[in-house]
Formats: C-alpha cells, sequence, structure tokens
C-alpha cells in the first residue's frame, strides 16, 4: 500500500474532494486526520472510512493560523506527520469583476490563499525537523487559465499555484516536497451549491460537451491524482501543479 504508516492530515475533509481523498488516503494504508469547519462532515467522513486503519476528525477554520498550528502539532505528536493536503478552499457565484464585494473577495483570499499558507507554515516545521514529507494543495484550473465571471477565485487559486512553487524551491534542500492539484469542473458540492438536481443536471451535461473525455470529473479522479504526489511514487516531483481536467485545457 503506497501510504502504509504514513500520516495524512486533510482540511476540506468534511466532503467533496476532501472526503474522497481521505476515502482513497486510508485504502492505501494511511492514518488519516479529516479537518473542516464543518466538524459534523468530517466525523461523518471519519465514519466512513469502515476502520480502513487509524482516523481522526478535526473541527478547524484554515483561516485561524493558532488552531491550524495546534491541531497539526496534535496530530505529529500523536500519529507522525507525513502528508498535509490542503484542500479546504470557497468559491462565488459568477460575478464581473468590477462588481465582486470586496468582503466576498476578502473571504477568498482568506480561505483559498491565507488558509493554504498557514497550512504549510505550521506543517513545515514538522517536515523539515524530519527531512521528509509531501504537501499537496488543491488550486483549480482557473488558476491556470482563468475563468470569466470567477476572477476573485482565478486569482485566489492562482496565487496557490505560485506559492506552491515557492514553497517547494525553499523546502526542497531539506525533504520536503510540494506540488498542487489543478482540476477541472468536479461533481462536488461546490459547483452544485444552490441548483436544483436538475439545474445542475442540465449545466453538467452542456459543460461536459466541452470536455473531450465527454465528462465532468469525479471526485475520485482527483483523489487519484493527490494520492500519487502524496506517495513516494512522485519521490522525484515537487513544485509542479498537476492539471487533472478531462482535456479541456487542450481543447
Amino acid at each position: 500500500m503506497r501510504l502504509d504508516g504514513k500520516t495524512a492530515f486533510v482540511t476540506g475533509g468534511g466532503s467533496g474532494l476532501g472526503r474522497a481523498a481521505a476515502e482513497r488516503f486510508a485504502a492505501e494504508g494511511a492514518t488519516v486526520v479529516a479537518a473542516d469547519v464543518d466538524y459534523e462532515g468530517a466525523v461523518e467522513t471519519v465514519e466512513g472510512l469502515d476502520g480502513r486503519g487509524e482516523a481522526v476528525a478535526h473541527e478547524l477554520d484554515v483561516r485561524d493560523v493558532d488552531a491550524f498550528r495546534d491541531a497539526v502539532d496534535a496530530t505529529a505528536e500523536d500519529h507522525g506527520l507525513d502528508v498535509l493536503l490542503n484542500n479546504a478552499g470557497v468559491s462565488h457565484e459568477p460575478t464581473a469583476m468590477e462588481e465582486l464585494d470586496g468582503a466576498e473577495l476578502d473571504r477568498l483570499i482568506d480561505v483559498n490563499v491565507k488558509g493554504v499558507w498557514n497550512g504549510c507554515a505550521v506543517a513545515l516545521p514538522h517536515m523539515k525537523a524530519q527531512g521528509s514529507g509531501a504537501i499537496v494543495n488543491t488550486a483549480s484550473l482557473a488558476g491556470v487559465i482563468g475563468s470569466p465571471g470567477l476572477s476573485g477565485y482565478s486569482m485566489t487559486k492562482g496565487a496557490v499555484v505560485n506559492l506552491t512553487r515557492a514553497v517547494a524551491a525553499e523546502a526542497g534542500p531539506e525533504g520536503v516536497r510540494v506540488n498542487a492539484v489543478c482540476p477541472g469542473v468536479t461533481e462536488t458540492p461546490m459547483p452544485k451549491r444552490d441548483r436544483t438536481e436538475e439545474e445542475w443536471e442540465e449545466l453538467a451535461s452542456r459543460m461536459a460537451e466541452q470536455y473531450p473525455l465527454g465528462r465532468l470529473g469525479r471526485p475520485e479522479d482527483v483523489a487519484n491524482a493527490m494520492l500519487y504526489l502524496a506517495s513516494d511514487e512522485a519521490d522525484w516531483v515537487t513544485g509542479q501543479a498537476l492539471v487533472v481536467d478531462g482535456g479541456f485545457s487542450c481543447a
């Protein structure tokens, strides 16, 4: 198993990509810590692992660096710390750039950028001290090519891509790898938000036509990429933004 004996700390672990990654990591032998501002969701994730290794749920708002440090320090002390998946993130409704509310922009920056910054900052001391570790940051295809109407989201995810490169260059000499995944539209609660099932199915069908592989992403598609970057199979891969988009960006 690719993560046997390792511990993975997953933010945004209460649903969507975070839950899929927690399930995938656990299936590969990892002790999983699922952290989420939605504690009930994190508990559901842990309970859904069905005893596949040790698992812990944490309530965590990634904007709170002190709480983030406490959770990571406790994980490192109790289980060790081998993988950090900085996955927690938020988006916004399609809006013209000049009309995006300032408070909404602040929220995007605080969660999507500062949240990832906080995770790296509190995990790196542990990983550097042991001379090993893998950080995987969830960016987005929107952070690579931009997305009309999602200027704030695109900006923050672009920042995650470049932060990933900078931290990889800085931490690499001390044995720590840092990479990002950049998913296209994936069937998680985020794009389905505020839409009925019928509205979502109609929208998803239209969007799928733009993807050469003929469908939107599934959470497990992205979780598989996260697993690769977290595992020793990617031992010589760092500073990369792995696009997982069904071919959208090359069409």
